[in-house]
Order: structure tokens, then sequence, then C-alpha cells
């Protein structure tokens, strides 16, 4: 009896590692042919940095296939189930807040560039013409309402609190009485007719027509803390086609394309 256990406990303990062998063996075989790489990203300007790559990871044997998405929390949904390889939207603070409520394992793995986050208005173009009890609209996820806010006490418009995340309830002086408003960070330039001014990510300017350069009246400084980055699931980060996207990305090329395609509206983070 007891040698036809040790007989079945042995053929079992053969069988797990076998299986276990050749499971490894699977995943390296599909590492090794993997030649298309999944990215979701906004369309600009995002997308057209991943567009402008395509040539160059080609030659690292690799095919882009780029996921337009604007639905922030749909995109590092499809990351972390393995939808995409990764996405290009976001900023490292955004993606810690993000993982924190939605229980999600997304790391950063290289910075790309920075989005310098404007004040825009069609009604005014200088903040001396603000008036009193005026409407601005800022984005209402977390990272980028603190961001808003920062950027708002950064001209004088404000004075926070010293918290590292920044909500309303945060503001301790409002001279000009200002409503806040929250709303959606990709309906902020469709409102400007509507209200008298808005805190919009450059990605969403750019879409709409706007030039940070030229239609800002007011602009965040470039030592900003919230570059854009790409984001992968844990786990991820140190695969082949991770490290060729993200050397890519990070290449003198791209740092070219990035200054001479917008002349300072967003700049190199690298």
């Amino acid at each position: 009896m007891l040698k036809t256990i040790s007989s079945i406990f042995l053929i079992t303990i053969l069988t797990l590692f076998f299986t276990s062998c050749s499971d490894t063996k699977k995943n390296k075989k599909f590492e090794l042919e993997k030649n298309v790489i999944k990215v979701g990203a906004t369309p600009i300007p995002h997308g057209e940095i991943l567009e402008f790559i395509r040539p160059l990871l080609k030659k690292k044997g690799y095919d882009l296939e780029i996921k337009s998405v604007t639905d922030y929390v749909t995109a590092n949904i499809a990351v972390d189930e393995g939808e995409l390889d990764a996405n290009f939207f976001q900023h490292a603070p955004y993606l810690y807040e993000f993982n924190k409520n939605r229980k999600t394992h997304l790391v950063k793995t290289v910075s790309v560039h920075l989005e310098p986050m404007g004040l825009y208005s069609k009604k005014i173009n200088n903040l001396k013409n603000l008036e009193d009890e005026s409407i601005i609209a800022i984005p209402n996820d977390a990272t980028n309402k603190s961001r808003a806010l920062d950027l708002l006490e950064s001209i004088g418009l404000l004075t926070l609190k010293k918290v590292s995340t920044k909500t309303v309830l945060d503001i301790e002086k409002n001279p000009k009485n200002l409503f806040i408003k929250e709303l959606d960070a990709a309906q902020l330039p469709r409102i400007l007719d509507d209200i008298d001014a808005a805190v919009i990510n450059t990605n969403y300017a750019l879409s709409s027509g706007l030039n940070p350069l030229k239609d800002a009246i007011a602009i965040e400084s470039k030592d900003s803390k919230y570059a854009n980055i790409i984001a992968v699931k844990r786990g991820n980060e140190k695969k082949d086609y991770i490290k060729a996207l993200d050397e890519v990305l990070n290449s003198k090329e791209v740092k070219e394309f990035i200054q001479n395609k917008y002349k300072g509206s967003i700049v190199e983070a690298f």
C-alpha cells in the first residue's frame, strides 16, 4: 500500500513539474513570437506620436496596433485585463490614484512628454478681465482636479490648503468668488461657449483646435510633475516588446519629432 501511495505521489509530482516546464516554454515561445504591440492612446498628441514610431518599431521586429481611446477608465481596465499591452494617455499621479481606487495592477515604464495644462476662455483674453463670480470648469477626476486647482492657485485666483491631492473643499481663499464646476475632462473644450473659462488638458485642447501657446490665457509651468507615461500591467514591464516600445519612445527621433511638430505646446520628458 505504501509503495502504491508513493508511486502515485511521485507520478503527481512529475506531472506537475513537466506541466510547469511546458507552460514556461509556451510563455517564452509566445513572447518570442509576439510581433504586434497593442497600445491604447488618446488621438492627439499620443496617437500622433505612436504613428510616428511605427517604422522605428518595425525595425525592431514589431508591428504597432493603435487603439484610439477617449475614456480613461476603459483604457486602464483594458491593460489590466490584458486586452491591451500598454496605454499612453495619463500621468503617474493619475495612474497611482486609479490603482488605489480600482484595485488594478498597472505600472509606469517611461515618461514621454509633458502637456502643460492651460486655462482657456472664449470670453476673455487676459486674466485681468476675469470678473467676480465667473464660472470656471475643471476636470472631475481626482488628480487632474488637484492639478487644475494648483494652476488656479499659481496664477493668484485661489489659495489652497497644503495637501497632496486637492479638492474644492481645500479652497481657503477665493477673492473673486469664482464658481468651480467639475466635469469630465473630455467635455471641457465643448462647453467653453457656456462658461467663463476652463482648465483643459492639452490633449483635449489640441483635439479641439486650441493651441496652448496661443490660446491659453494661463499655462502650467514646464517643471510640472505630470509627465505623460507608458503604463503596462505589473509583470510585463520587462517583456522584450515593452522594452522595445519604451526605447523607441525615448529615442532621439521622438524628441526631435515632439520639438518640431508641437513647437513647445508639449515638451519631451526624457
